[in-house]
């Protein structure tokens, strides 16, 4: 069955070959790989179609800058108006989300990963600005890989990040973001970290009030954190607090041996007291 969009030939995509699709790109499987290309239809118009591809040619400079970048998709070849990804066979964080409730220890290991990566990605002076789960692909090992780098912004190298800000997206808008991705893994609620609330044209911080409250949650400190505009200084710091988080169940582990341990010996010191007793009557 064929869908409404065309290749960059003019030739129609079946439903079979497509991976997915955006404002300005689709992404379709071909031998094996995943191919990112304009978003043409039938009626496009050519400016509509050069629009997009030059929406392509700009992230494939982002992907030139973050080239062997550890967490993010790999990409394998350009050509002038396509670019050639490893295909991610576990799709999509958000389709996975959609039918599978990974364990804490997975989502302890996928927000390392992302945090990781985002460090990864800073150091290479560029804000990814559209970060989601529909963004952040799983490998065949569930990894995470982040893709989709049409919105982001490449910062001339050695840039003080800390303090970069492109018409207000920043790393700690990233950071924003990257939080409302560990909320919806974590409680596996959709969540939005809107920037451009009543339709602003400049990315502003999100009033509280428009996030879900984090009390109660797992890890929902930290997710406040990503949400206090400044909280976290960098990227770097919120690695750092996910590695100081230590599993809620392994610790119960610990304390149920401990707790049984308490209750053998004090069984013991009863027996030896009982004894102690008959013994002198």
């Amino acid at each position: 069955m064929s869908t409404p969009f065309l290749d960059t030939e003019g030739n129609p995509i079946s439903k079979d070959q497509l991976l997915g699709y955006g404002r300005s790109g689709l992404v379709i499987l071909q031998n094996g790989v995943a191919v990112k290309m304009p978003l043409r239809y039938l009626q496009s118009s050519d400016d509509e179609v050069d629009l997009n591809t030059s929406v392509i040619q700009r992230e494939q400079e982002v992907y030139q800058r973050l080239e062997q970048c550890e967490g993010v998709l790999p990409c394998v070849s350009f050509s002038p108006t396509t670019i050639q990804l490893a295909f991610m066979r576990n799709g999509d964080l958000r389709s996975y989300l959609s039918q599978n409730r990974p364990p804490k220890s997975r989502q302890l290991s996928w927000f390392r990963q992302m945090a990781q990566a985002l460090s990864h990605i800073h150091r290479r002076s560029v804000i990814v600005a559209d970060i989601a789960c529909r963004n952040i692909l799983l490998d065949s090992d569930l990894n995470i890989k982040f893709c989709d780098f049409t919105e982001s912004t490449i910062m001339p190298l050695h840039t003080n990040m800390e303090t970069a800000d492109d018409n207000g997206y920043s790393i700690q808008t990233d950071i924003g973001q990257l939080g409302a991705v560990m909320y919806e893994v974590v409680t596996g609620k959709p969540c939005k970290f809107d920037l451009h609330e009543n339709h602003a044209s400049r990315a502003t911080w999100p009033r509280r009030e428009t996030l879900p409250s984090t009390k109660d949650i797992w890890i929902g400190s930290i997710i406040e954190k990503c949400w206090t505009q400044g909280a976290y200084q960098s990227s770097t710091r919120l690695v750092e607090a996910l590695d100081a988080v230590v599993l809620e169940n392994e610790n119960k582990g610990s304390s149920c041996v401990v707790s049984s341990k308490g209750i053998f010996v004090a069984g013991l010191a009863l027996a030896a007291i009982s004894y102690w007793v008959w013994r002198r009557r």
